[in-house]
Protein backbone atom coordinates (compact mmCIF):
# COMPACT_ATOMS: atom_id res chain seq x y z
CA UNK A 1 0.00 0.00 0.00
CA UNK A 2 1.72 2.99 -0.63
CA UNK A 3 0.88 6.88 0.58
CA UNK A 4 0.22 9.59 -1.50
CA UNK A 5 1.86 12.56 -0.50
CA UNK A 6 0.58 15.87 -1.49
CA UNK A 7 3.29 18.32 -2.43
CA UNK A 8 5.61 20.78 -0.52
CA UNK A 9 4.71 23.93 -0.60
CA UNK A 10 7.98 25.94 -1.77
CA UNK A 11 8.08 29.44 -0.01
CA UNK A 12 10.16 32.20 -2.35
CA UNK A 13 11.62 35.32 -0.87
CA UNK A 14 13.43 37.21 -3.06
CA UNK A 15 12.81 40.85 -4.18
CA UNK A 16 14.14 40.57 -7.82
CA UNK A 17 11.47 39.66 -10.04
CA UNK A 18 13.67 38.04 -12.91
CA UNK A 19 15.17 35.72 -10.12
CA UNK A 20 11.52 34.56 -8.93
CA UNK A 21 10.97 34.05 -12.43
CA UNK A 22 13.58 31.76 -13.33
CA UNK A 23 12.67 29.98 -9.94
CA UNK A 24 9.83 29.04 -11.23
CA UNK A 25 11.06 28.20 -14.97
CA UNK A 26 13.84 26.24 -13.30
CA UNK A 27 10.83 23.99 -10.95
CA UNK A 28 9.29 23.50 -14.58
CA UNK A 29 12.92 22.11 -16.13
CA UNK A 30 13.38 20.37 -13.31
CA UNK A 31 9.86 18.52 -13.15
CA UNK A 32 9.23 19.43 -9.92
CA UNK A 33 5.53 19.23 -8.91
CA UNK A 34 5.78 21.39 -5.70
CA UNK A 35 3.64 24.91 -5.98
CA UNK A 36 5.76 27.71 -5.50
CA UNK A 37 4.47 30.67 -3.91
CA UNK A 38 6.53 33.99 -3.91
CA UNK A 39 7.08 36.79 -1.53
CA UNK A 40 8.89 40.19 -2.38
CA UNK A 41 10.88 40.97 1.34
CA UNK A 42 11.37 39.59 4.69
CA UNK A 43 7.87 41.50 5.68
CA UNK A 44 5.55 39.74 3.13
CA UNK A 45 7.61 36.54 4.55
CA UNK A 46 6.58 36.67 7.77
CA UNK A 47 2.99 38.06 7.24
CA UNK A 48 2.81 34.50 5.00
CA UNK A 49 4.19 32.53 7.38
CA UNK A 50 2.13 34.23 10.44
CA UNK A 51 -1.24 34.08 7.75
CA UNK A 52 -1.24 38.28 8.29
CA UNK A 53 -2.78 40.83 6.36
CA UNK A 54 -3.18 39.68 2.75
CA UNK A 55 -1.91 35.98 3.77
CA UNK A 56 -4.69 35.50 6.42
CA UNK A 57 -7.37 33.34 4.71
CA UNK A 58 -5.50 30.04 5.83
CA UNK A 59 -6.09 29.25 1.78
CA UNK A 60 -4.07 32.11 1.03
CA UNK A 61 -0.71 30.93 2.62
CA UNK A 62 -0.55 27.73 3.08
CA UNK A 63 2.15 26.21 5.21
CA UNK A 64 5.51 25.69 3.29
CA UNK A 65 7.94 22.45 3.79
CA UNK A 66 10.73 24.98 2.63
CA UNK A 67 11.48 28.26 2.39
CA UNK A 68 14.07 29.74 -0.09
CA UNK A 69 15.34 33.10 1.27
CA UNK A 70 17.49 35.87 -0.18
CA UNK A 71 19.76 37.72 2.44
CA UNK A 72 19.56 41.54 -0.02
CA UNK A 73 16.02 42.62 0.40
CA UNK A 74 13.81 45.72 1.42
CA UNK A 75 11.91 46.21 4.58
CA UNK A 76 13.62 43.33 6.25
CA UNK A 77 16.06 41.75 5.22
CA UNK A 78 16.82 37.99 5.40
CA UNK A 79 19.28 37.77 7.80
CA UNK A 80 16.44 39.64 9.99
CA UNK A 81 13.72 37.40 8.71
CA UNK A 82 15.71 34.25 9.44
CA UNK A 83 16.33 35.39 12.74
CA UNK A 84 12.58 35.44 13.76
CA UNK A 85 11.71 32.49 12.14
CA UNK A 86 14.28 30.37 14.04
CA UNK A 87 13.21 31.98 17.26
CA UNK A 88 9.41 31.07 16.97
CA UNK A 89 8.47 27.88 17.99
CA UNK A 90 5.79 27.64 15.32
CA UNK A 91 8.26 28.46 12.42
CA UNK A 92 11.27 26.90 14.04
CA UNK A 93 11.22 23.42 12.27
CA UNK A 94 10.48 24.75 9.10
CA UNK A 95 13.86 24.13 6.49
CA UNK A 96 15.45 27.69 5.27
CA UNK A 97 17.87 27.30 2.09
CA UNK A 98 19.14 30.65 1.69
CA UNK A 99 19.40 31.27 -1.68
CA UNK A 100 21.33 34.36 -2.50
CA UNK A 101 24.42 36.47 -4.77
CA UNK A 102 26.55 36.66 -1.93
CA UNK A 103 29.52 34.52 -1.14
CA UNK A 104 31.02 36.87 1.57
CA UNK A 105 32.11 34.64 4.71
CA UNK A 106 30.31 36.89 7.28
CA UNK A 107 27.35 36.24 5.63
CA UNK A 108 27.91 32.32 5.53
CA UNK A 109 28.66 32.02 9.09
CA UNK A 110 25.78 34.28 9.92
CA UNK A 111 23.47 32.65 8.20
CA UNK A 112 24.21 28.71 9.70
CA UNK A 113 24.49 31.07 12.95
CA UNK A 114 20.98 32.32 12.67
CA UNK A 115 19.39 28.51 11.88
CA UNK A 116 20.12 28.54 8.14
CA UNK A 117 19.60 24.69 7.06
CA UNK A 118 21.50 25.11 3.87
CA UNK A 119 23.49 28.13 1.93
CA UNK A 120 23.80 28.42 -1.20
CA UNK A 121 24.78 31.02 -3.92
CA UNK A 122 22.74 31.80 -6.80
CA UNK A 123 24.19 29.88 -9.91
CA UNK A 124 24.67 32.45 -12.94
CA UNK A 125 23.26 30.26 -15.59
CA UNK A 126 20.20 29.01 -16.22
CA UNK A 127 21.03 25.33 -16.93
CA UNK A 128 23.03 25.55 -13.08
CA UNK A 129 19.99 26.74 -11.64
CA UNK A 130 18.42 24.03 -12.91
CA UNK A 131 20.47 21.91 -11.48
CA UNK A 132 20.32 23.47 -7.98
CA UNK A 133 16.78 22.83 -7.95
CA UNK A 134 16.76 19.27 -9.18
CA UNK A 135 19.44 18.59 -6.90
CA UNK A 136 17.25 20.85 -4.08
CA UNK A 137 13.84 18.98 -4.68
CA UNK A 138 15.62 15.09 -4.37
CA UNK A 139 17.30 16.05 -1.44
CA UNK A 140 14.37 18.00 0.85
CA UNK A 141 11.49 15.78 -0.88
CA UNK A 142 12.80 12.90 -1.73
CA UNK A 143 15.94 11.93 0.97
CA UNK A 144 14.96 14.07 4.04
CA UNK A 145 11.77 13.34 6.21
CA UNK A 146 10.06 16.55 6.58
CA UNK A 147 8.54 17.69 10.15
CA UNK A 148 4.91 17.50 9.71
Amino acid sequence: MSETKTPVTILMADDDPDDRLLTREALTMARLANPLRLVEDGEELLDYLKQRGAYAPPAEAPRPGLILLDLNMPRKDGREALKEIKADPALRRIPVVVLTTSKMDRDILKSYDLGANSYIVKPVTFDQLVHVVRTLGEYWFEIVELSP
